[in-house]
Formats: C-alpha cells, sequence, structure tokens
C-alpha cells in the first residue's frame, strides 16, 4: 500500500528518479522542468528541505512499497493558516483514484499536522485531470486564476475549506 511521507533527505535519489521517468509525460501537461532542474538537482533538493525546515512549506512523496516515488505533493506558500496546494503523480498510476486519495489524505494532514484551515490550488483549462482529482477531493472553484501563475495558460483557482469534510 502507497505511503504518504513527509519530504526527506533519503527520499533524494527517489525523487529524481521519479522526475527523470516522467518529465515528457508532466511537460504535456505542465511546463518542462528544463535541464538546468536537473543539472542543478541537488542544489533545488537542499534548498526544497530548508524551506520546508523554516515552515514556509511541506513538501510531501507517495511512495510505493519498494521506495519508488508514486506522486509528490506539496503545500507552499504557508502563511496565517492557509497554502497553495501542487502535486503531480507518475504516469503509470494516472487514472487510479491515487491522485484523489492522496489529496485527501493531505488536506487532513495540513489541517492537523500544519494548523492550516484553507488550502488553494491552481489548475489550467486544459488540465481535466487535475480539476477532477480538485472537485472529488472537496475543493470548490472560486475564480479564475491570473496566466502568470499557470506559465502563460488560463485557468481557474479552487478553494477548500479544511474545517468542512468534502
Amino acid at each position: 500500500m502507497p505511503e504518504l511521507e513527509q519530504l526527506h533527505p533519503v527520499h533524494a535519489p527517489a525523487v529524481l528518479a521519479f522526475e527523470r521517468a516522467n518529465r515528457a509525460y508532466f511537460a504535456a501537461s505542465v511546463p518542462d522542468r528544463g535541464d538546468d532542474f536537473f543539472d542543478r538537482f541537488t542544489d533545488r533538493y537542499t534548498a526544497l528541505l530548508a524551506e520546508q525546515e523554516a515552515g514556509v512549506c511541506a513538501f510531501h512523496v507517495l511512495l510505493a512499497e519498494d521506495g519508488t516515488v508514486l506522486g509528490r505533493f506539496n503545500l507552499v506558500d504557508i502563511d496565517d493558516g492557509t497554502a497553495e496546494l501542487g502535486y503531480r503523480v507518475a504516469q503509470h498510476v494516472t487514472g487510479r483514484g491515487v491522485a484523489t486519495a492522496t489529496v485527501r489524505q493531505l488536506c487532513l494532514l495540513a489541517a492537523s499536522r500544519h494548523g492550516l484551515r484553507t488550502l488553494r490550488a491552481a489548475t489550467s483549462h486544459e488540465n481535466a485531470a487535475s480539476r477532477k482529482v480538485l472537485v472529488k477531493a472537496g475543493f470548490v472553484l472560486v475564480g479564475p486564476a491570473d496566466p502568470a501563475h499557470l506559465d502563460g495558460k488560463p485557468g481557474t483557482w479552487y478553494q477548500r475549506d479544511l474545517s468542512r469534510r468534502p
């Protein structure tokens, strides 16, 4: 059974393998991270851990029983009880409810472990799968997202009040 864990230094090789294996798949729906991301992965990973340690963000990985990463689920820009949710799952597990179940689980953790009251998530209009995950996980549409937030693509903000069950 997959397990959601907070990001830790030991996860670095599995996260890098996940990003490399799914690069083309991710690039079809979100902007490619670029070669620099992979060339400077160790530095970037260390910076993520520092942000997490500072309480600005909370990064999570969904791990298969063999330790491979099935997905990344992140709470970023934590401030005053609110954070932005971001996630990506491996191509081979899409369409199986993995993202929805894990986003629901992360909503519980966001409230209990991180003291959050509200989560927000932006998704482009062309990312139907992400919109479906958010709605199934109890998020509601709250308005248009600035295309600059979505690398120039039009999109929508969704929000979830964590005190309410979906």
